[in-house]
């Protein structure tokens, strides 16, 4: 049972009105915890999201991530409001499909707007909020990761590199903020979803064909994995946790 097993805690998610943010925010807030939710552009998918959510003191804040000192702002409203900070969940997430092969179209703006997000947007986040979350019992930063960082595969270049960067966080901060802070990368593959439905679906079928368990991971998948990691995982840092059926078993 996990109803209630995040009792009394309160967790953040960023890009929370996305796919995998809202499955993430319901299992969160389900489990117990008061949830934090924030969106850069989304904002009638986040309150409606937060509108249905089970408990109550819930919050939704309209904040970039690569915006530091929006963070920092944050961090204090979350303080006053809450006194604590137990999960810090880096699901905000940026990308453009552009061929592997196609090095003119994936072109400067887009790599520091990917990189921007992906990476700088998540080390900024767990600098705004790492004095919160190392108070008390201590707290764990979930990284919203891919399996393109250790494939290299994925929906361009520059995305495959942000992850595999996001996962080497996990492993540099696991270390160097610990015992404090725990730090785990949930790294999906294909997730079902609005994403995932805009491909060719002999091309979607393909993945589901060499992947080992048959399914592609769904947002519920991803969410259990992100309250396992909170909740039942205590001794569990600086490691990347895949969501993918066995995509890219040798």
């Amino acid at each position: 049972m996990t109803e209630g097993v995040l009792a009394g805690q309160v967790a953040l998610v960023t890009g929370a009105g996305g796919g995998i943010g809202s499955a993430v925010t319901q299992r969160l807030a389900q489990a117990g915890a008061r949830v934090v939710m924030t969106y850069r552009s989304s904002a009638d998918e986040t309150h409606a999201l937060a509108a249905g959510l089970p408990g109550d003191d819930h919050m939704v804040v309209q904040v970039q991530v690569d915006d530091s000192d929006a963070l920092k702002a944050l961090a204090d409203q979350v303080r006053a409001r809450y006194g604590r900070l137990d999960i810090l969940v880096n699901n905000a997430g940026a990308t453009r499909f552009v061929p592997h092969d196609d090095l003119d179209a994936l072109d400067d703006d887009l790599i520091d707007m990917i990189f921007r997000t992906n990476w700088r947007g998540a080390f900024a986040c767990v600098r705004a909020f790492k004095d919160l979350l190392a108070e008390g019992d201590g707290g764990v930063v979930i990284n919203m990761s891919s399996i393109a960082g250790t494939t290299g595969l994925g929906s361009n270049v520059a995305y495959a590199a942000s992850k595999a960067g996001l996962d080497s966080m996990t492993r540099s901060l696991g270390r160097a903020l610990a015992p404090q802070i725990r730090f785990v990368s949930v790294s999906p593959g294909l997730v079902e979803g609005k994403y995932a439905s805009s491909f060719d679906p002999a091309w979607k079928q393909g993945h589901v064909d060499q992947t080992p368990l048959g399914r592609l991971a769904t947002g519920d998948d991803v969410a259990d994995m992100v309250l396992a990691a909170a909740a039942y995982m205590p001794l569990t840092t600086g490691v990347i946790l895949n969501v993918d059926g066995g995509r890219f078993l040798p």
